[in-house]
């Protein structure tokens, strides 16, 4: 079996920053696009970063510039630097990967969600 196992979330104040792990585990034998999307409470879900497995990144509009997405290729895990947090980027954040158990066998997987609250 592979999993995603995501860690970071937590609380912070406006202007604060967190940072979000998203490490695969299991038999894996490649893994191409890893990202990020979020769901805000009675808010459909939407892509934050994305990543590919050679460096290409892309970001929503709301989070250029302010969030930082890379991966360790080596470790199966991606980051998520997010910095001048907002009230607005209050969601659950959910990391996901295309990855394959082997030649032929691609998939998406999803985290289990983590989390992230600003507030004063």
């Amino acid at each position: 079996q592979v999993h995603l196992v995501e860690s970071g979330g937590g609380w912070v104040q406006p202007g604060g920053s967190l940072r979000l792990s998203c490490a695969g585990s299991g038999n894996i034998f490649s893994i191409n696009d890893m990202g990020w999307y979020r769901q805000a409470p009675g808010k459909g879900r939407e892509l934050v970063a994305r990543i590919t497995n050679d460096g290409n990144t892309a970001y929503a509009d709301s989070t250029k510039g302010r969030f930082t997405i890379s991966r360790d290729n080596a470790k199966n895990t991606a980051y998520l630097q997010m910095k001048s947090l907002k009230l607005e980027d209050t969601a659950v954040y959910f990391c996901y990967a295309v990855l394959a158990v082997n030649e032929s066998s691609w998939f998406a997987l999803w985290g289990q969600g983590t989390q992230v609250t600003v507030s004063t």
